[in-house]
């Protein structure tokens, strides 16, 4: 079997090219870096020429910069394009949990219409909506910092290391399209706001961690549940505890 993985050397892309390459997997690893760009589409057809899955992992840039909506219809227009003159047999796009319900957001839209776009290639696919990485949740709660301390809406998530989800996605690619969306998630149900005391207990950040019933969640107001896993799929087994445990020993958050 042959695997396209484009935007390989970013934070999946990478782990899930070293899933299947370590299962004997022959994988084309194209990013920008190599010569292959999905917004322009050069290189395209030359990285998944042959290759019987395309895995997009792209992405627009740093959440929250650049033009969301206007990188994933031109990119995921063209590797489409791309994926049906090559004869591929299986497209893997990488979403968020939750999606659907944080349309406000201009990042969560432009993720939305790139899925759409994927439902009506007439490809046989799979749509692989991810929880939030453990790796992320620096960033997603200081996105609530605000006066000196981290304020944050009463959300439940069920979060996953990065390794785990990559994995998950690894098998779902190398199986057959689900022509659907299939969700990945961690082994537990917790609250942002314990997440956020435990990271920085952990980290020696003085800021307080304060409860804002009016908080949003990147500008958006979801109901305590609504970024939860709403379909069956594959759950990670690594809790949070022992994923920041194993990175402060690691040095990652040093």
């Amino acid at each position: 079997m042959k695997i396209a993985v484009i935007g390989a050397t970013g934070l999946m892309g990478n782990r899930i090219s070293r899933v299947l390459e370590g299962h004997g997997v022959d994988v084309v690893r194209a990013s920008t870096s190599n010569g292959v760009d999905a917004y322009t589409g050069q290189g395209l057809e030359e990285a998944i020429a042959g290759a019987d899955v395309l895995i997009d992992v792209t992405n627009s840039g740093p959440f929250g910069e650049g033009d969301a909506l206007d990188f994933f219809r031109k990119a995921g227009a063209n590797m489409l394009a791309a994926a049906r003159a090559s004869g591929v047999s299986h497209y893997v796009s990488l979403s968020v949990v939750g999606t659907e319900r944080l349309v406000e957001n201009d990042y969560f839209r432009a993720k939305l219409v790139q899925e759409n776009l994927v439902r009506a290639s007439g490809l046989p696919f799979t749509i692989v909506r991810s929880a939030q990485f453990f790796e992320f949740f620096d960033g997603i709660i200081n996105a609530s910092a605000a006066d000196g301390a981290l304020r944050l809406a009463s959300i439940l998530l069920q979060p996953i290391a990065a390794d785990e989800a990559a994995t998950a996605i690894a098998s779902l690619a190398t199986g057959e399209p689900a022509n659907a969306v299939v969700e990945v998630a961690g082994p537990e149900r917790l609250r942002l706001l314990e997440m956020a005391r435990e990271l920085v207990t952990a980290t020696d950040d003085p800021r307080p961690v304060e409860l804002d019933h009016q908080g949003r969640y990147f500008g958006v107001s979801v109901p305590e549940d609504g970024l939860l896993p709403a379909v069956g799929g594959a759950t990670g087994g690594l809790t949070f505890h022992d994923w920041l445990s194993r990175s402060m020993v690691s040095q990652d958050y040093a």
